[in-house]
């Protein structure tokens, strides 16, 4: 975790760059926007093998003394996906103008603006074939509990986008930004995974064998993964849908995604590291070690984040003021992205429990239920998406993302529940009621200390105020904490001594 979080800090460098180049101009609107064709055929191709199904494989292979046979079924499974996944980007290259007439209508009334997307579009489609490759590296890694490389391949991706546009923006604009994608992820989610993937003792070699088993077994998991959606992936193409009909929405929602994210990472890490473990637990004939490791992982992951959610919506103005504005980026923009990132920052415990609630289903091999279940709730969200849009404007999409992403995480760990896999009576409520009580503190003392200091727009002013801010979060939290009784102060240093020491 501590490691992806320092990813993100380049990733808010990344965020930072693009903000002040293209602030929230069409230019901003058009790149921000170029990704979501190429999210797409990767998820409905893909379907998220190398990271969830793929890993749960292996770990079988792996557990029962057949890597032999895991590593011929990953070099099948690549080299046939790489095909399938090939001739879908050259189809999408054509079709580029026609999805962003469809999907992004708002665009339409700016044609300049379609037409960079789909230009940009064009330029972002082959790196979804490194990223492929790359995670069906990673995923190597990952069964061999290797977790560094996974941290460090998103920092040379965004790193990709920044030295792009310090390049060549003079010269190619913000197509220079879609060409340091593609060589980022080249260098790092490919690349980086590869080298460290061969070191592991990874041997990949270009076979196409329709018979192959763990091809076989490949497909039946994840094709409820291609066919399904969750609204994890689509909350970003409805937002987009709907952003794209006003000017500079589409930009605002992005870079608060973005900066969301930052925290997010840490339930994303969590539940990228916890597949290997969860699905070697599963495989055990005691099933109780699965479900308190899971119960245990939700459990603190939501706890901290509670905690960190209660800083975070309380300094969001000065937050942002002091990591975007700057160049194209102005003030005026600061204040109505404010608004945008403290309502998705509430959901900040969700986001971080559903990635462990997903990984549990996966590590039993459950694909199909979530699925269905993903799928559901993305349709049952779009109407209220709808709805909060065309009543409050972006703002209700931020809202609606928050409901979505609720619906999502308390349907999976009910029917996790109902199936007996991991009971809800298991999560530690006293733990969570108590950093309730001091989230609720934490955030009434910089409330009052943002309303006292608040006046100026001087950036090493806003920028002490944090650091102030933070200082006062971390000794409430503690101290409420501590007189409550609370453990996972103890945890957390414990945890970081161990990772010190390893």
């Amino acid at each position: 975790m501590t490691s992806a979080i320092a990813s993100r800090l380049i990733g808010l460098v990344k965020t930072k760059y693009i903000a002040y180049l293209l602030g929230r101009r069409a230019a901003a609107d058009a790149f921000n926007a170029a990704f979501q064709l190429p999210d797409m055929i990767a998820y409905f191709l893909v379907g998220g093998a190398a990271s969830i199904t793929f890993v749960s494989m292996l770990t079988r292979y792996r557990d029962a003394g057949r890597e032999p046979e895991g590593e011929r079924a990953m070099s099948v499974i690549l080299t046939t996906m790489a095909l399938v996944l090939g001739s879908a980007i050259v189809l999408a290259e054509f079709a580029a103008p026609l999805y962003v007439r469809l999907l992004l209508r708002g665009f339409e009334n700016d044609p300049a603006k379609a037409a960079l997307c789909a230009h940009l579009t064009r330029i972002l489609l082959p790196a979804q074939l490194f990223f492929l490759a790359g995670g069906v590296f990673a995923a190597v890694l990952l069964v061999r509990k290797r977790f560094a490389v996974q941290a460090i391949t998103p920092l040379v991706y965004n790193c990709g986008i920044i030295f792009g546009g310090v390049l060549l923006y003079r010269f190619l604009g913000s197509s220079s930004l879609a060409i340091g994608a593609v060589a980022g992820a080249f260098l790092g989610p490919f690349l980086l995974n590869a080298i460290w993937a061969r070191r592991a003792g990874m041997r990949y070699r270009p076979i196409l064998e329709w018979s192959n088993p763990g091809l076989h077994e490949w497909i039946r998991m994840s094709i409820p993964l291609m066919l399904g959606v969750s609204l994890v992936t689509a909350d970003n193409w409805i937002i987009n849908y709907f952003a794209s009909q006003t000017s500079g929405d589409v930009s605002l929602l992005t870079y608060s995604k973005q900066l969301f994210t930052a925290p997010v990472a840490l339930g994303q890490a969590a539940g990228a590291a916890s597949l290997p473990f969860f699905a070697s637990l599963y495989g055990k004939q005691d099933r109780v070690p699965f479900t308190h490791a899971v119960n245990e992982s939700v459990s603190r992951i939501v706890a901290f984040s509670i905690l960190l959610t209660s800083f975070m919506v309380a300094m969001a103005l000065p937050a942002i003021d002091v990591t975007l504005r700057g160049g194209a980026f102005h003030r005026s923009d600061t204040l109505t992205m404010t608004s945008y990132f403290a309502i998705f920052s509430i959901s900040l415990f969700l986001w971080s429990a559903q990635a462990i609630y997903a990984r549990a289903f996966y590590a039993a091999g459950n694909t199909l239920t979530p699925m269905i279940a993903g799928t559901i709730v993305t349709l049952v969200s779009i109407p209220i998406y709808a709805a909060f849009y065309h009543s409050v404007g972006a703002a209700g999409l931020a809202m609606a993302s928050d409901i979505g992403i609720l619906l999502q995480t308390a349907t999976l760990a009910i029917l996790l529940h109902r199936r007996r896999t991991v009971s809800l009576a298991g999560l530690d409520y006293l733990e969570l009621f108590r950093c309730v009580i001091a989230a609720v503190i934490s955030y009434g003392a910089l409330v009052a200390l943002r309303h006292y200091a608040s006046g100026t727009t001087n950036r090493i002013y806003e920028l002490g105020l944090l650091f102030v801010a933070g200082l006062i979060w971390i000794a409430i939290s503690a101290l409420v904490l501590q007189v409550t009784g609370s453990t996972t102060i103890g945890q957390l240093i414990s945890r970081f001594a161990k990772s010190k020491l390893a």
